[in-house]
């Protein structure tokens, strides 16, 4: 297979996960060393450090806000949305064969959140744990867009991230922990993704021509910018590569 570099969409992506890993591992110190001196909690750690928390509060927020117009810098799986990219095929038979997949998505999503609630309400999990519960998403986030999305894989049956029918819930679902911490930026950003969510929603009910592959041009291979399918598979190459070369490894230690 012949390798070819990575888009700069995709290295975006990896940016993403550099930093929202680097905050989790952050975050998860603070709440470790909360625990362990029964000090502070990690909301009033975080309080005493203010920049640290505007400069996170204020990225995510960017991220957010970007989703609302059009950019090349972000993937074509988000900006499907937007009127620019809609590339009439000629094609009238509208077809997005994972819609209703995304009931049970949602339904899932809930539920399985819901516990989390239940257990925080119960005073068994503490906002630390909520909050770190949204880092482990975000994180979570950017390793099905450039590894493996069980969403796609078993649930919605999509050809890739681009034909994703739900990618802009990304941020609500990541945010959902947060409507069990009361805090106003806790609250601001699980309100501007819920709107980001909404906005999806209503553009795909209104014009459902430009989240189907077969009357948008945009969608199909030809045009994608992003080609994180040619990554993933030479990481599937190289993970072969690794497979076998261990195999033969202890094949001639045994």
């Amino acid at each position: 297979m012949k390798h070819s570099k990575i888009s700069k969409i995709s290295a975006i992506h990896y940016f993403r996960l550099c930093y929202r890993s680097l905050l989790f591992i952050l975050l998860l110190i603070w709440y470790i060393h909360y625990r362990l001196s029964a000090g502070h909690p990690i909301i009033s750690q975080l309080q005493e450090r203010p920049v640290i928390l505007y400069v996170t509060w204020a990225v995510f927020v960017f991220e957010m806000i970007m989703r609302f117009f059009p950019s090349r810098f972000e993937s074509p799986g988000c900006q499907k949305q937007f009127r620019r990219n809609y590339i009439k095929t000629g094609e009238t038979d509208i077809q997005v064969h994972d819609n209703n997949a995304t009931v049970l998505v949602a339904l899932v999503w809930i539920i399985f959140n819901g516990i989390f609630g239940a257990l925080h309400m119960m005073g068994i999990l503490d906002d630390g744990i909520m909050i770190l519960l949204c880092s482990a998403y975000s994180i979570c986030d950017m390793i099905c867009i450039l590894f493996f999305c069980p969403f796609q894989s078993w649930l919605m049956k999509n050809k890739c991230c681009v034909a994703c029918r739900i990618y802009n819930w990304d941020y609500a679902m990541m945010f959902t922990p947060l409507f069990f911490v009361r805090r106003g930026y806790t609250w601001s950003l699980l309100v501007l993704s819920v709107a980001l969510l909404i906005r999806w929603e209503i553009t795909f009910y209104r014009h459902p021509e430009y989240f189907s592959e077969k009357t948008n041009e945009y969608l199909r291979c030809a045009n994608c910018p992003e080609k994180l399918c040619v990554h993933k598979k030479q990481l599937k190459k190289l993970r072969r590569q690794i497979e076998e070369y261990t195999a033969r490894k202890l094949r001639e230690l045994s």
